[in-house]
């Protein structure tokens, strides 16, 4: 086991050091046991109807304080001291566990002492001392004995919280009666207590006096200071081998260590102090701190939040008063450094200090003479204040400025005039601004839909900035680390981009002259605001979760492991802000240590120490910049052309990169490319553009030509965010783009691929597109403008579906979509026929897994609305122009307003003032909210009678048969089942399926499923009694997941429900995919394992009916049955931060088609088999997932023989059985759907059939 560990240090806890060897007994002189500091994880919460106190939790199987339970990781609590009585956080019913070691230098018995709020249980090495469910006194009281063992002993102590408040105490003395209880945390009672004490005083001198030293408040005193030699002796070895003469005293403070640690031997308490003054004078006299002063923000601590925004949230939602700033100068660098003054705005904030590279001058955000903040700069002798952001800008708020090395400044600006969307529009969203030294000149850089944060140069010369975006995807976790040159060209991402972890990366700062390495404060999304765990990064090494980490600080030796949670970083000690690297090792940072503690300043290092150079009881000490000379980075020469509105995209192949990985070629034929049109102040919403769709507008441009070789080059509009779609020949997009790409005026924007890493080279090769001229943007019928589904969409239903969607009931009882337009909006103002349409759509919705999508993934193939007419729905033949609008609408993620006006009232001036910033900032004076004209609606065209000739009367001998006769015949044919062993514990139950002869097809189904014809399946094979796992899977391809199945809604904080179980299917498989692991399957078992043919599937699902399912109506009960469309698929609609089900969702929240009469159990994917077999004891033939077929997409009637069971042959290829997401009529014993050979698709997975090598199937 390791623990995470990490060095306390400064002269103010050498003053207050304690030993643990001081709370032992008296009566046992010279004995010692070294504790370690305790962690604390909670709290935990039982199964349903469980009690939490006898529920065992995952602590107890086992302590490993690196590794996480669940969602919760250990976090060390060094301000829990021994013999005070500590409160923990736990609500009702909840079990809390800490932990730490005890090490005795023998083996002995010694008494512990414990106290409890509510129950307790204790555990030394697994054994268990104590255990008491009902409450104790929290003073002590109780008693065990703990027999230690020589070495290290661990201590575990569960605390079980009935209801209301829950603490606990231990010491390893006997409490002392006389003394009062723990006194309150600061707060309101802090000024109550100290006027007790005075009272004393006055009354008793003596007795206050000696009352003083209990005067501590409970779970705040400083814990003894940690002697660990090994970080100190760590970071003395690297400065003596990295500076060597420059650090001439290394090889003599490796000696005093060496001393100090052999008379440590009895107790490190004993040279605690002599060890603390060696780790300060060697640490301090690191060459790096070359400097004589630190510029520092000196804050008062009781500052509204301290200053920093919340995570989703910019300076302007501060408020304006209770500050009382002031940029300081510390100097020396060291605890014994004087603090002064440099510049202090009486009761204003002062911060985002940027100091110049020749350290004449500074800027800073405060608030100006209009209540808006401002970008301030003065002259390093903090005089010469003048204001740079003035004119129009200046009625935004501006913040956050970076100076360049060219002289000009770079601010965050809120004259974008967007809202965020996930609050409604009610928080401002600063976007990145350009302008000369005097504040001229202002030119907006980057046209995002949320905040950019923390600008900074890097050594390149290029700016390094935090973008925070979520189209389509979860917004806890979408903050980006970008990277552009200064004229704001060459935008691209720089860490993180589809990655969960991080949630958050503030105040990211690169490695002075290193080209990839940088450090950064990561955090959540809500909780704690900007603060959070300190880690080095080098983007060399990867750019996803954490591949890229080099260390989290401290945390020496230990992996960082990608964790998703929306308040990350909460339970998390020490906590960071504003690192300062004085290289890729040792770095100033603000820290403060403990939950109680305060906000300091402090050299940190890889190696694990913290040494703390500043501490003040009634201020933090923020943004510490060494007060010196920077080298100027290079000046990148500008490449903006401020005549043109235009700008030049280059992709040298789309088909390059993991975007499209297994993407044929030429199956791209153009891209589509739209324009995100943001919400306004006090608008905006995950349900206001449409219901489960787009976060934002979409205005649709029209499409450009690909090149054969997959090349292409085209205009676009400037300053313009521009989303791409690559569409495959039918217009449907094959891969979506999940946020956008912005190109400057005149600038040539270019990549390799489709979501290549940055860290590959670009291939040198003459492509098609680079001799050709840029294409330009052909229109998609007509000019550029907000998708509306009433202008878009509608013609479509009222030229085809109008006639019959009418909203009746049918003759079955059932009522149609209702598709006709309507003069009153449905549900929360939307369309009335775009509520009753949008069911039938699979799309990602405002949230869906972050993680790159697997190609065709949202494909329009998987929604229910093409499937249908794809299939002859009543023989509906849509022409070329409504095929593309269904495919646009709903690859735009199937919105239904196309401004934001007919969403709801613009407050105030906005809309204006965002059209003037744009003009004036931007050069854009077109009008996004301009609506086209309504479209007249088209006559209805009623569909052509569907071809029905008459019928012949087919029949098939000895068929159809019962349970009874199937088991029978398997009898008969041989062995019934068998079991192929895999290896690695895994099996293959297989289950023999005789020969025999049915009708295939069904003459009430589809289309495709017409004529039935008379089939033949001349000889038994073995079938897979279960589809394949994914753990049958992962042993051919253990890189394969299965992945998740989405969530509806917002405030996603996983990417879904999982479907990569073990037990459950294998999905996201393409047919090629399952036909290379029949060809692994016979190579490890000898034996012959293939995909079955449609026949084989329908003839083995049948199991002698020749009712539409299996086991009998359509409308039979399934529960035990089969994995369908059911009642439990409502848990897809979530609610709230930590979304849960909505509890009885209306049908505007739990949209999709199902049938709530029925309660299978499990809404995605279950384990295989979990439900009963058909009669010839084959599992899940209806439901759970689809199931490819080796048979080409052929019209019946079925004939083996015309080469649709050719493995070689071209074509799309047929999925069989239905899945949980549909409802039975779908997944009949008939019904057939068909996929391109090469796509994996959400729920298609699939069986085998083994067959002996001389098998022959003939239809006849």
């Amino acid at each position: 086991m390791t623990t995470r560990r990490f060095l306390i240090t400064g002269l103010l806890l050498l003053a207050t050091a304690a030993t643990f060897a001081a709370n032992s007994p008296s009566d046992k002189p010279g004995r010692t046991e070294q504790a370690g500091v305790w962690h604390e994880i909670g709290p935990f919460r039982p199964s349903n109807g469980k009690i939490a106190f006898s529920e065992a939790f995952a602590p107890e199987q086992g302590v490993d304080l690196d590794k996480p339970c669940g969602s919760m990781r250990w976090t060390a609590r060094p301000e829990y001291a021994d013999g005070k009585s500590h409160s923990l956080r736990a609500t009702n019913n909840t079990a809390v566990y800490l932990y730490r070691t005890i090490r005795a230098d023998s083996a002995r018995t010694i008494d512990g002492y414990f106290g409890h709020d509510d129950g307790i249980v204790v555990w030394l090495n697994n054994q268990k001392v104590l255990s008491l469910e009902k409450s104790g006194s929290l003073t002590g009281g109780t008693a065990a004995k703990l027999e230690l063992k020589e070495g290290e002993n661990r201590l575990l102590i569960k605390i079980y919280n009935r209801g209301g408040r829950c603490g606990f105490y231990f010491s390893l003395v006997p409490p002392d009666p006389t003394a009062p209880a723990a006194a309150p945390a600061p707060g309101a009672a802090a000024p109550r207590a100290g006027k007790r004490d005075d009272k004393k005083a006055k009354n008793n001198k003596p007795a206050a006096k000696a009352a003083k030293p209990k005067a501590v408040y409970a779970g705040e005193a400083a814990p003894p200071p940690t002697v660990e030699f090994a970080p100190l002796r760590r970071a003395i070895q690297d400065l003596t081998a990295t500076f060597g003469p420059r650090y001439p005293k290394g090889p003599e403070y490796l000696r005093r260590l060496e001393e100090l640690e052999r008379k440590a031997a009895g107790g490190p308490e004993q040279v605690a102090v002599a060890f603390g003054s060696l780790r300060q004078e060697a640490l301090l006299a690191n060459p790096l701190l070359d400097f004589d002063k630190l510029l520092v923000v000196r804050r008062p601590a009781k500052s509204p939040k301290l200053g920093l925004p919340q995570n989703w949230q910019g300076n302007c939602a501060l408020g304006k008063n209770g500050f009382d700033d002031e940029i300081a100068v510390l100097s020396p660098v060291s605890p014994q450094g004087r603090l002064t003054t440099l510049y202090k705005r009486e009761g204003k904030f002062v911060g985002d200090v940027d100091l110049d590279f020749d350290a004449g001058k500074m800027m800073f955000s405060s608030t100006g003479d209009n209540g808006r903040w401002q970008i301030f700069e003065i002259g390093a002798d903090g005089k010469n204040l003048r204001q740079i952001t003035t004119g129009l800008i200046a009625e935004a708020d501006n913040y956050d400025p970076c100076y360049l090395p060219s002289g000009k400044v770079i601010f965050a600006s809120t004259a974008c005039f967007h809202g965020v969307p996930c609050v409604g529009g009610k928080t401002q969203v600063a976007n990145l601004f350009l302008a000369d030294a005097d504040g001229q000149n202002v030119r907006q850089l980057c046209f995002d839909q949320d905040h950019n944060w923390c600008p900074t140069v890097l050594p390149s010369g290029r700016v390094m900035y935090t973008r925070w975006e979520y189209s389509d995807t979860p917004h806890y976790f979408t903050r980006v680390l970008f990277s552009m040159n200064p004229d704001g060209t060459q935008q691209m991402e720089y860490y993180g981009s589809n990655s969960y972890w991080p949630n958050s990366l503030f105040y990211a700062r690169p490695i002075p002259g290193d080209s990839s390495k940088f450090v950064g404060v990561i955090s959540g999304h809500h909780g704690v605001p900007r603060m959070g765990e300190l880690v080095l990064f080098d983007a060399a090494k990867g750019r996803r979760e954490a591949d890229g980490v080099i260390q989290r600080i401290p945390g020496y030796g230990q992996p960082v492991e990608p964790r998703i949670a929306d308040g990350l970083v909460n339970g998390s000690w020490p906590k960071f802000l504003h690192p300062y690297p004085l290289s890729d090792k040792y770095f100033l940072v603000s820290c403060q240590m403990t939950s109680k503690g305060r906000w300091g300043l402090y050299l940190a290092d890889v190696f694990d120490n913290l040494l703390l150079l500043r501490e003040e009881a009634d201020h933090v000490i923020f943004e510490p910049v060494p007060f010196r000379k920077t080298p100027r980075p290079p000046v990148i020469p500008n490449r903006v052309d401020p005549t043109r509105k235009d700008a030049l995209v280059y992709i040298t192949d789309i088909y390059s990169g993991p975007g499209l990985r297994g993407v044929p070629r030429g199956t791209v034929k153009a891209l589509r490319l739209s324009e995100f049109h943001y919400a306004y102040n006090n608008t905006g919403g995950h349900a206001i553009v449409g219901q489960e769709g787009p976060w934002d507008v979409r205005r649709i441009l029209g499409t450009v030509p690909i090149q054969e070789d997959g090349s292409v080059f085209f205009r676009v509009p400037a300053n313009t965010p521009i989303c791409l779609q690559p569409l495959d020949e039918q217009g449907a997009a094959v891969q979506v783009m999940r946020s956008w790409l912005t190109a400057m005026p005149g600038e040539v924007l270019s990549c390799i691929g489709c979501h290549e890493s940055q860290n590959q080279g670009a291939p040198v090769k003459a492509t098609l597109a680079a001799y050709a001229e840029p294409a330009e943007i052909a229109p998609w019928r007509g000019q550029a403008r907000g998708f509306s589904f009433i202008r878009e969409v509608q013609p479509v239903l009222d030229r085809y579906c109008v006639g019959c969607h009418d909203g009746q009931k049918r003759a079955d009882g059932r009522t149609v979509p209702d598709f006709a337009r309507k003069d009153k909006p449905g549900s929360s103002g939307f369309t009335s026929s775009y509520l009753a349409l949008h069911p039938y759509v699979r799309r990602p919705g405002p949230e869906s897994d972050y993680h790159l999508q697997v190609p065709m993934d949202w494909h329009v193939s998987t929604s229910p609305v093409v499937r249908m007419l794809r299939r002859g729905h009543h023989n509906v033949q849509l022409d070329a122009e409504a095929w593309d609008r269904l495919f646009t609408w709903i690859d735009l993620n199937c919105p239904d307003r196309g401004s934001w006006q007919e969403c709801r009232p613009l407050s105030g001036d906005v809309h204006d003032r965002r059209l003037a910033m744009r003009t004036k900032y931007a050069g854009i004076s077109e009008d996004p909210e301009q609506v086209a004209s309504p479209v007249q609606p088209p006559a209805f065209v009623k569909p052509a009678p569907q071809a029905q000739p008459p019928a012949p009367q087919i029949k098939a001998a000895s068929w159809p048969f019962d349970a009874a006769q199937a088991r029978q015949r398997q009898a008969a044919a041989g062995t019934a089942a068998l079991s192929v062993d895999l290896g690695e514990g895994l099996k293959l139950e297989m289950v023999l399926v005789p020969a025999g002869e049915f009708v295939m097809g069904d003459p009430a189904g589809w289309a495709d499923e017409q004529p039935p014809c008379r089939v033949r399946i001349d000889k038994p094979f073995y079938m897979g009694k279960l589809e394949i796992t994914n753990a049958q899977y992962a042993l051919f391809d253990a890189s394969h997941d299965s992945r998740f199945i989405d969530q509806q809604h917002k405030d996603h904080n996983s990417p879904g429900y999982p479907a990569n179980g073990p037990t459950q299917p294998v999905i996201r498989i393409s047919w090629r995919q399952a036909m290379a692991y029949c060809r692994w399957l016979s190579e490890r078992t000898g034996k012959t394992f293939v995909l079955p043919t449609e026949a084989q599937w329908e003839w083995a699902c049948r199991a002698g009916t020749d009712t539409p399912m299996s086991y009998g109506r359509i409308d039979a009960d399934f529960s035990r049955l089969a994995n369908l469309a059911d009642a439990s698929i409502r848990l897809l609609a979530v609610k709230g931060v930590n979304p849960q089900p909505v509890s009885n969702p209306s049908p505007f929240q739990a949209f999709l088609p199902r049938e709530d009469r029925w309660n299978d159990g499990e809404k995605i994917t279950a384990a295989v088999g979990k439900y009963a077999p058909n009669a010839f004891g084959l599992c899940d033939m209806h439901g759970n997932v689809w199931e490819w077929t080796q048979s080409l997409y052929r019209p019946y009637p079925y004939r083996d023989s015309d080469g649709r069971e050719d493995a070689q042959g071209n074509g799309l290829r047929v999925a069989r059985g239905g899945s949980w997401a549909d409802k039975p009529a779908w997944a009949r014993s008939a019904a057939r759907l068909a996929y391109q050979p090469w796509q994996a698709v959400h729920d298609v997975g699939f069986r085998v059939v083994m067959i002996p090598a001389d098998h022959k199937v003939a239809a006849k």
